[in-house]
């Protein structure tokens, strides 16, 4: 009751602010940003809030097209193909009136590098940066990498002096509750400034009157007022009631009632994003051993457990069609998938309880299961379908569904046996996968590999794709890597996601496959 309660004032707030403010966009999402340091979390709503602000070198338009952004251009080196060198665009001020140049590129670049840096797994190929001019960068890979910026779309941009002077240098340490001054202060390029956030609760920002993009970007608000709102129930009737102008995740089973209200619509597109459960495969259990040994660790039980998941059943009922079941935990979007790969096997149970007995699991076993129940579309609801269908072959299994505020340091920190997971590829590359989730997790490579897997023939491909120019020879080789990481299962694939975006009709949003909405470039009719 209290946290309705506070909904409803929270809304009336913004309702009468609104009121005064013309041109103040009010939006709601389920879950909030988990920090404002924009090289402490890969996490897709944090980056997309973070993203108003700050700015990378290069990003990716709502259509999914590369961009000049600080950069205007880039190319590799003429003469030694192992140096991209960019061109850095002038007359570009910090929100503090500091002005960007490349000294705030090497030392944000050198920052996202950092051990602590949780966005290093994306850049693991750039051995240096080094500045040779006011406005032009060289970055130095490990050899030639030809995808390089596309790499850098989620690498934000620091003023040097800014962060040095408030003594930000170190990449704030979500997993352990730190909070530093660049978690919960913004000095960025981009087209808003930060007016205050209450974290959880309600960010607002204005718009930067020396943006420099002023001038290119539609720039409809000159406000935002961001209030993430987990309940949906409540979400969606803030947005009937007009105490919101757009919300990004439509619950499915509200669609077309949103679509039925007068003067609003639902705006829908297929997301560059799978949702899929990890597995521990360690031979030990976070939660303790069976008979002495972890059930999971047997591919047979993993195998068990991929033949028991109804993806059919939970696009049709959980999802009410808005989902494409997946055989492989990469979305379409990306280089690598193919439809070969996406083929996923049809449910038996009796198939999964006989090669349960042949692990020595005949009765089945306890497991936890934990999940968000604010951050992917109907998280929780799967789970629970999950859950279901796992007790339909003796594995009994408890659902552990909580904020992800709570819920990914538990994964960062690998204290889960069997957890969900969604992940986005913002390179549009297979690459971007197997750095994150499939490397052997050490102080480079496999930060969100909470699995334990390992697999040290895989991780020198993972390496070499990184150099391979031959794009051909290259696919190849993400081709072979794919039939491993299928085989091995230390994910269960569970489905692409569908984005269904809600707002008033005078709005004109272009749905970014990445669900990066981006308010720059909005526009009101």
């Amino acid at each position: 009751m209290k946290r309705n309660l506070f909904l409803s004032t929270a809304l009336a707030v913004l309702s009468m602010g609104a009121a005064a403010h013309a041109e103040t966009l009010r939006w709601a999402l389920a879950g909030d940003a988990l920090t404002l340091d924009p090289h402490a979390q890969n996490e897709g709503v944090t980056i997309m809030l973070q993203s108003q602000m700050m700015e990378p070198l290069v990003s990716r338009a709502p259509t999914g097209e590369l961009e000049p952004t600080l950069a205007t251009e880039w190319a590799v080196k003429a003469d030694d193909p192992t140096v991209w060198v960019f061109k850095l665009r002038e007359g570009v001020t910090f929100h503090d009136g500091a002005t960007f140049d490349s000294e705030d590129v090497v030392f944000s670049m050198d920052r996202a590098r950092s051990e602590a840096s949780q966005m290093k797994g994306i850049i693991t190929s750039i051995a240096e940066v080094r500045a040779t001019g006011p406005y032009e960068v060289e970055i130095v890979t490990n050899g030639p990498n030809p995808i390089l910026p596309a790499a850098l779309t989620s690498i934000m941009m620091l003023d040097k002096g800014w962060t040095e002077a408030n003594n930000a240098v170190t990449v704030q340490n979500v997993a352990a509750g730190e909070v530093t001054f660049s978690s919960t202060n913004v000095n960025g390029t981009g087209p808003y400034t930060l007016v205050s956030r209450e974290a959880d609760s309600r960010t607002v920002m204005r718009a930067f009157d020396n943006y420099w993009g002023k001038d290119t970007f539609p720039l409809a608000y000159s406000e935002i007022i961001f209030t993430p709102i987990q309940n949906a129930s409540t979400r969606v009737a803030a947005l009937l009631s007009g105490e919101l102008d757009f919300i990004q995740d439509v619950p499915v089973q509200d669609i077309d009632r949103v679509k039925g209200t007068a003067g609003l619509k639902v705006e829908s597109s297929s997301e560059n994003r799978s949702v899929f459960f990890g597995l521990n495969v360690s031979d030990t259990l976070v939660a303790g051993n069976i008979d002495g040994k972890n059930p999971l660790a047997d591919l047979k039980v993993r195998q068990a457990i991929n033949m028991t998941i109804n993806r059919d059943a939970i696009r049709d009922v959980v999802m009410r069609g808005q989902s494409v079941p997946a055989g492989i935990i990469m979305p379409p979007f990306v280089n690598g998938w193919t439809e070969e790969l996406n083929a996923y096997p049809a449910p038996d149970n009796d198939a999964a309880k006989a090669l349960l007995a042949e692990a020595g699991y005949p009765n089945g076993f306890p497991i936890t299961v934990d999940c968000p129940n604010d951050r992917y579309i109907n998280d929780e609801a799967i789970c629970q379908a999950a859950v279901g269908m796992l007790g339909q072959i003796g594995i009994q299994a408890r659902l552990n569904a909580t904020s992800k505020a709570l819920f990914f340091p538990q994964v960062n920190a690998m204290e889960t046996d069997f957890y969900m997971l969604g992940w986005g590829v913002p390179s549009y590359d297979s690459e971007y996968i197997f750095n994150f989730l499939y490397h052997t997790r050490d102080e480079s490579f496999g930060s969100w590999n909470s699995t334990r897997y390992s697999n040290p023939e895989l991780d020198a491909q993972i390496k070499a794709i990184a150099a391979e120019v031959d794009l051909a020879k290259r696919d190849a080789m993400i081709a072979e890597m794919w039939a491993t990481a299928k085989n091995d299962l230390a994910y269960i694939p569970v489905h692409h996601q569908m984005l269904n975006w809600a707002m008033k009709d005078g709005l004109t949003v272009t749905v970014d496959p990445d669900n990066q909405a981006r308010v720059k470039y909005f526009a009101l009719n």
